[in-house]
């Protein structure tokens, strides 16, 4: 981090620029080509997308502490064209249906809805899911509340839409049908009326693929991505993507405007 910022304020006094109030977007827009360009020093070659991005994100930081600090600080816009993601495939709206088509009407099909709700409605991370508790589902005011986020962040999510209503059945019919008068606070429950863990819901969502006749290989990230994708085609600002996914930089979101149209 401390070298990436050095090399930052290097760049910038080489280029005249030697105070913050100077800092101007031909500034940020020329070190972004100059990172492009630069030569990888240790393996040689080119820097990669995802080294570029850490620089980038390390920009963004240091503009966000002036801010913070109620010092002068500028405004970073740049986005990072290509890929360093690691997203595989996604989904789109014809095979999400079709996953929410193979669910069945029984206590799992509810909790299958559910669990379907959290990761493509809510866009939630793995962990993120398993992890939350009935108590964190606001339902009269249409949020979900992140209490273990990555990096230990929290965060609100909206519930909108069919995800409510499934997220409703299955608290008053399926999760007490599940809980057997025990105590647990669990949103997701087993059989057993425990924790449901990651690779009983990873179980689960393969069940609904072979059901729907997918052919893609997907996880419970892909509904994720999926859902961001799907949002972002539609019209949503990049901004306000970070904030639903729980992002803490711009260039973790971007990735999804460079998903192939064809892929949606």
């Amino acid at each position: 981090m401390p070298k990436m910022l050095t090399e930052f304020l290097e760049y910038l006094e080489l280029h005249n620029c030697t105070h913050i109030h100077a800092i101007q977007p031909l500034h940020l827009k020329g070190y972004l080509l100059y990172l492009e360009e630069r030569p990888n020093r240790k393996w040689g070659g080119g820097l990669s997308k995802n080294y570029i991005r850490k620089q980038l994100q390390v920009v963004r930081k240091f503009s966000r502490y002036l801010t913070e600090s109620g010092q002068e600080s500028y405004n970073v816009k740049l986005l990072l064209k290509g890929s360093g993601t690691k997203i595989k495939s996604i989904l789109n709206k014809n095979e999400v249906s079709a996953l929410y088509e193979a669910t069945t009407d029984d206590s799992l099909g509810m909790r299958d809805r559910a669990m379907l709700a959290l990761y493509y409605g809510c866009g939630l991370r793995k962990n993120e899911g398993i992890n939350v508790n009935v108590r964190d589902i606001l339902l009269d005011k249409d949020l979900l509340f992140v209490r273990k986020g990555k990096g230990h962040k929290e965060r609100y999510v909206p519930i909108a839409g069919s995800s409510k209503e499934d997220l409703e059945n299955y608290i008053y019919y399926a999760r007490p049908y599940l809980l057997n008068s025990k105590k647990q606070d669990a949103f997701l429950l087993s059989k057993r009326g425990t924790r449901l863990s990651g690779a009983m819901a990873y179980e689960r969502l393969q069940n609904l693929r072979n059901k729907a006749r997918l052919t893609k290989a997907i996880g419970l990230h892909t509904l994720r991505h999926s859902i961001a994708s799907h949002l972002l085609h539609s019209g949503m600002k990049l901004e306000q993507i970070q904030r639903f996914l729980g992002h803490s930089s711009l260039e973790s979101t971007q990735i999804y405007t460079h998903l192939k149209h064809d892929q949606l």
